[in-house]
């Protein structure tokens, strides 16, 4: 029967080499990093379910730690440079339309609930919600 300690180290190096090919937000590699150390453990820890045990607490404990690192806000965000796109139909005053933005249509309204904006009229991306983005005419800031 195989040691137990090279099977650990086996499944964590797949787990982690897994990260690098498909990319799953940490969660593979912090399983991978979590059955390197049980692997260290299993020199003092005989017990395979105890073993296992630990693994899937050390796994739960850094996924969830890891998540709160980099966990992102929810719902309005700022988009940080000035990016421009161009309307594909009109935006009506205070509704939704759609823009050609980075090569895909976006949904989109008008930042000013009072302004209509034209199609293929050129507007600048201020903000986004969701899958909406917030625009705002480029005539209209460059006057």
């Amino acid at each position: 029967m195989p040691n137990i300690t090279l099977i650990w180290l086996i499944f964590g190096a797949g787990l982690c080499l897994t990260e690098l090919f498909l990319p799953t937000a940490f969660v593979a590699l912090m399983m991978g990093v979590s059955a390197i150390l049980v692997a260290a453990m299993s020199l003092f820890i005989g017990n395979v379910w105890l073993q296992g045990l630990v693994w899937l607490s050390l796994s739960t404990f850094s996924v969830v730690y890891t998540r709160r690192l980099i966990s992102h806000p929810k719902g309005k965000s700022k988009i940080r440079e000035t990016i421009t796109a161009e309307t594909l139909t009109e935006i009506p005053p205070g509704k939704a339309g759609r823009v050609l933005y980075e090569g895909s249509s976006w949904r989109a309204r008008c930042d000013d609930a009072t302004i209509a904006i034209a199609p293929n009229a050129p507007v600048y991306v201020v903000a986004r919600e969701g899958t909406t983005l917030i625009v705002m005419p480029e005539n209209l800031l460059h006057s």
